[in-house]
C-alpha cells in the first residue's frame, strides 16, 4: 500500500486520536468499555476509513465521502461528551480528547469547503 495517503495530516490526527482514546478506554468500567467505549472506537475507525477512501477518490466522490465522515465525526463528538457527562472519563481526559477533536473538525471542515 502507498503510504502517502496515510501521511495526510487529518488522517494522522485521527490515527493519534484513536491511540489516545484506546489508552483511555482501557480504564473504563467493563460495561462502559463494551458499550459506549466500543461505539466511540467504531466511529473513530469509520471516520478514518472514510477519509482514507476519500483521499483516493475523484473530486465528486471525495465530497460525498467527506460529508459522510463529517456525520460520523459529529456523532463521535456527541458520544465523547456523553462519556464525560456520565463520569466515565474525567474532565482532564475529556479536554485532551476535545483538543484533538476540535483540530480534526477544523481540518475536516476545511477539506469539505475546499471541494464545495
Amino acid at each position: 500500500m502507498d503510504h502517502k495517503n496515510t501521511d495526510i495530516p487529518i488522517i494522522k490526527k485521527l490515527y493519534e486520536l484513536y491511540k489516545l482514546f484506546y489508552n483511555y478506554s482501557a480504564l473504563f468500567p467493563k460495561k462502559d468499555k463494551h458499550t459506549l467505549g466500543a461505539k466511540c472506537e467504531i466511529y473513530i475507525i469509520a471516520t478514518l476509513e472514510l477519509l482514507l477512501e476519500a483521499s483516493y477518490a475523484d473530486r465528486e466522490e471525495k465530497l460525498a465521502l467527506i460529508k459522510k465522515a463529517n456525520t460520523k465525526f459529529d456523532t463521535l463528538k456527541l458520544f465523547i461528551r456523553l462519556l464525560k457527562d456520565l463520569n466515565i472519563i474525567d474532565s482532564k481526559k475529556y479536554f485532551e480528547l476535545q483538543k484533538q477533536i476540535q483540530e480534526i473538525g477544523r481540518m475536516l471542515g476545511g477539506w469539505q469547503r475546499s471541494l464545495s
